[in-house]
């Protein structure tokens, strides 16, 4: 389902209070009708979508949920960064310029092959 559609889906579920209403009502009427419904509330303009009013327990909820899955789902890059860590840790050793200057004045024979990566 494309988001366009998911988001229209979400949007239908909302209770609604036109834009004129929420002038009519004012500020109070709004809030009473968050803590009266789902706290949540669609203004509609035209009967536009215009804009989501929520309450605070609704946005705490909302954020709660984002930082829980994001804390669920690992970082991709983080297992590669940790790899490149630890190799470009062996150019901070003491003996790291004694082991380069060795491998340029005894070049490996190849063999036909390509000597690279992790194994090498």
């Amino acid at each position: 389902m494309a988001a366009s559609a998911r988001f229209a889906q979400s949007l239908a579920r909302l209770p609604v209070a036109p834009a004129s209403a929420v002038k009519k009502d004012g500020w109070r009427g709004i809030v009473r009708t968050l803590a009266a419904g789902e706290g949540r509330l669609l203004v509609t303009n035209h009967n536009e979508p215009e804009a989501v009013i929520l309450s605070i327990a609704e946005y705490t909820g909302m954020v709660d949920a984002l930082q829980a899955a994001r804390e669920a789902t690992p970082d991709p890059m983080a297992e590669l960064r940790q790899r490149f860590d630890q190799r470009l840790a062996a150019l901070k050793e003491a003996s790291a310029a004694d082991r380069l200057r060795d491998i340029m004045r005894n070049p490996g024979k190849l063999d036909g092959g390509v000597k690279a990566g992790s194994t090498y």
